[in-house]
């Protein structure tokens, strides 16, 4: 399951702290081991199903927001980086396990995604910050997943878990205008 997991997530490797990225990985192994979900399953499958007929599928919205995390963590350190620290590698593994718990909010119905009886009382920030802590993912990085999405409006989020926030947003936003 590495093999496949590092192949749908080969930013990965973009984590310069060998644990961090140890524990990233672990972390995608053990949602898959607890999922009905496959890695294939995540290049067919709608990113989100609060949009009607969603056609950007789960890797694509990912993939997307880790790419703008990391390039607007970039810019921000370029120019304010001087007065702002930011942990490159906590914006990236942030990223990438921002929506980890997903694999335990979804279920394939018929072939089609739908959520699961977990994902309607535990919502995927709840499920992923399980799964990061199992897995030896710090605190830092949790705080991230647990904050990307509205369930951290309530509280004071990191300089990291903002990027990653708003990165998440400008790719789901802009959907839902569509339905």
């Amino acid at each position: 399951m590495e093999q496949k997991v590092m192949e749908i997530w080969p930013e990965i490797d973009w984590i310069e702290d060998a644990d961090l990225k140890a524990a990233v990985l672990k972390c995608w192994v053990l949602a898959f081991e607890r999922s009905p979900l496959t890695p294939r399953d995540l290049e067919e499958i709608p990113f989100t199903l609060l949009v009607p007929n969603c056609k950007a599928t789960f890797m694509q919205h990912k993939r997307c927001v880790v790419h703008i995390a990391r390039k607007s963590a970039e810019a921000m350190d370029e120019f304010l980086g001087h007065s702002l620290p930011i942990h490159m590698d906590t914006v990236i593994a942030g990223a990438i396990l921002a929506d980890v718990g997903k694999l335990l909010e979804y279920e394939l119905v018929g072939g089609k995604a739908v959520q699961s009886d977990r994902g309607k009382k535990l919502r995927h920030p709840f499920t992923g910050v399980a799964l990061a802590m199992e897995c030896g993912v710090p605190d830092s990085v949790s705080h991230i997943i647990a904050t990307h999405a509205g369930e951290g409006d309530m509280v004071k989020r990191s300089t990291e878990a903002y990027i990653v926030h708003h990165a998440d947003f400008m790719s789901y936003l802009p959907f839902k205008n569509l339905a």
